[in-house]
Formats: structure tokens, C-alpha cells, sequence
């Protein structure tokens, strides 16, 4: 029920055809919209429901609150906020220029949580000096940590975006980076280094894995590089990552190679068994699921090639070939039984 937050004990709005249904309020129009009927309660210019004049569609019948100390009445309407934008225009704007007033949300993260004043860039002669420099300067309303933190967290969101990460991601990869930052243990680092490698980290925490190999390829830092920072972040920060697995990436590799869910679930059935009956000792997860994904392929209709593979897994043909003859001798083991096969297993590539 929608009720008024001044005191407990004021009426309640109510629909006068369903007194115990819920009221939606419309925070934008500043109505209350009855969830069973649909019937509108609008607020006039005074801020009291209209009850002068009924209009078809709108109810006129209402309770307004009389305070007991002589204040104007009123209504809960009169209490509704309105959370849209606010917006200003000025006829010399451009169609360009951005018409919020008001500046992007806080950042608990930033030591003024981001709500410094930001001035505009000039076009008057009055925003210059004698010698054409801008007057106002928007260095000296932000810290220098608060700077490189801020540059950071632009390039964090950027590579997220680049490889379709969600917001979680990136949060708790902005969260990661400050502390590094703040501890200063990894001086001498780039902060895109130890950015991709955080963002590495947060991947692995949050139960979706990236290969170094793909985090490398949205950022501009190199393989061993982002390897290193990896290293030195988890032993400063005293934390730890779990083991990645073949499963981690094979519904996402599968997904990107457009096979079939038959042929997933038989490719993570191969890799499972392969691990279990230890095969392949000493691979990599990325490796071994890149073989169990040629492997379930070429045993059925939709059959992908090792250089398909190798682009999709970030591996090179020559690892998807020593991982897959580890596990050709006991193919007719791996598969799971209710496989269909398009090709038989005696007949499988033995490379």
C-alpha cells in the first residue's frame, strides 16, 4: 500500500472500486495508478488530487490531509519525486552539447567520491589570458591519485566493453586496482599492466574466466607482462583465484565455433574423462578442451577444423594436435553413450 511518510497516522490513498489493491505510483507524472483497475489519480498544479473536474479515465475521489498545526494541506501525491533528468536548454546550445545539469553519480572509490566541480572549456575572450591560456584549469580540482585512478578506471570499462564483460566485472575490478594503487606495492608497473591484470583476477573470481590471451588482445600490455602483475597482485593482496577447468570455457568456445548443444555436451564429456583418467598430465584446461571440442566435432555432422579451434581458443594447431593424440587411443571411452555419431571413432583423424 502507498502510504505518506510525515506521520503514521495519516490516510491512506485508496481505489474507491478495490480499497485493498496496490497503488503504482508514477514517479515521472506524479500519479497513482491502481493495479487492478487501472484507474489514474492525477496531481493538479496544486499538488492536491483534482476533484473539481472529473475526467473519463480519471478518478476524482480522494482524502487531503489537513495538518493539525494550520499548514496547507496535502497530499501523498505532493510527496512523489520526480527521479528523471534534469535537463536545461539555452538557445545557443548545440545539438551536441550534453543538457544535463547535473554531473555522473558518486564514486565511493575516488577519495571526493567524484563530486568536484568540472569546468567547462571557455569561448569568451574572458576565459583567456594576454597570452591566449585558458584561465580555469580542471587540474587543480582533482588530486593526481584521483587522476591516474580515474584514467585506470576508464580503461578498465573500455576493455569490458571490448570483450562483452558485465558491470559486476568491472566493479569489482576497479575495486581491485584501488587497493594495489593504494598499497603502492607494485611500483615501477604501468597502471594498464596492473589494470588487465586485475581485470584478469576479476574474471577468475567472478566464476567466468579469460584466457591472458584475450585480455591481452583489448588491452595494450603484453602476455608476460599482464603474467607478471597477475603474480605480484595475488601475494600483495594476500588472495587467491580457483583452478580454472576445461568446463569453464568450453559452453563459451562451443558457442563461438555455432556447434550444436549435442556436440558441447559431448566435447565437455571428452574433457571431463580425459582429466579423470589423466591423459592429458601437464595441459592446459585451454588446450585439452580445444582437443575434446575437434575431437566431438569431427564425430559428428557439424565438424570444425584445428585452425577454427585455435582462433576461437587462443591455441596454436600444433597444441590442439599433441593434446588430441593423448587422448585418441581411448576415444571410444570418452564419448558419453547416447552420442550419435556421424562418424564412426575407428574412423576419427588420428593426426
Amino acid at each position: 500500500m502507498a502510504s505518506t511518510s510525515r506521520l503514521d497516522a495519516l490516510p491512506r490513498v485508496t481505489c474507491p472500486n478495490h480499497p485493498d489493491s496496490i497503488l503504482v505510483e508514477d514517479y515521472r507524472a506524479g500519479d497513482m495508478i491502481c493495479s487492478e483497475c487501472g484507474l489514474v489519480y492525477p496531481v493538479s498544479e496544486e499538488g492536491a488530487l483534482s476533484t473539481s473536474d472529473h475526467v473519463e479515465g480519471f478518478c476524482g475521489s480522494c482524502e487531503i490531509f489537513k495538518p493539525p498545526n494550520g499548514e496547507k494541506p496535502f497530499h501523498i501525491c505532493d510527496r512523489v519525486i520526480d527521479v528523471g533528468s534534469e535537463w536545461r536548454t539555452f538557445s545557443n546550445d548545440k545539438a551536441t552539447k550534453d543538457p544535463s545539469r547535473v554531473g555522473d553519480t558518486q564514486n565511493p572509490l575516488l577519495s571526493d567520491g567524484d563530486l568536484s566541480t568540472m569546468i567547462g572549456k571557455g569561448t569568451g575572450a574572458a576565459s583567456f589570458d594576454e597570452f591566449g591560456n585558458s584561465k580555469y584549469q580542471n587540474r587543480r580540482t582533482m588530486s593526481s591519485s584521483d587522476r591516474a585512478m580515474m584514467n585506470a578506471f576508464k580503461e578498465i570499462t573500455n576493455m569490458a566493453d571490448r570483450i562483452n564483460l558485465p558491470r559486476n566485472i568491472v566493479d569489482r575490478t576497479n575495486n581491485l586496482f584501488k587497493q594495489v594503487y593504494e598499497q603502492k606495492s607494485l611500483k615501477g608497473r604501468s597502471n594498464d599492466a596492473i589494470a588487465s591484470a586485475c581485470l584478469y583476477i576479476a574474471c577468475r573470481q567472478e566464476g567466468v574466466p579469460r584466457t591472458f590471451k584475450e585480455i591481452c588482445a583489448v588491452s595494450r600490455i603484453s602476455k608476460k607482462e599482464i603474467g607478471r602483475c597477475f603474480k605480484l597482485i595475488l601475494k600483495a593482496l594476500e588472495t587467491s583465484v580457483d583452478l580454472i577447468t576445461t568446463g569453464d570455457f568450453m559452453s563459451r568456445f562451443c558457442s563461438n565455433l555455432g556447434l550444436p548443444k549435442q556436440v558441447q555436451m559431448a566435447a565437455t564429456h571428452i574433457a571431463r574423462k580425459a582429466v579423470e583418467l589423466d591423459l592429458v598430465p601437464g595441459r592446459s584446461p585451454i588446450s585439452v578442451a580445444a582437443a575434446a571440442i575437434y575431437m566431438a566435432s569431427q564425430a559428428s555432422a557439424e565438424k570444425r577444423t584445428q585452425k577454427e579451434i585455435g582462433d576461437i581458443a587462443g591455441v596454436a594447431d600444433v597444441t590442439i594436435r599433441q593434446s588430441y593424440r593423448l587422448i585418441y587411443p581411448r576415444a571410444p571411452d570418452l564419448f558419453p553413450a547416447d552420442f550419435k555419431f556421424d562418424t564412426p571413432v575407428d574412423k576419427l583423424p588420428q593426426l
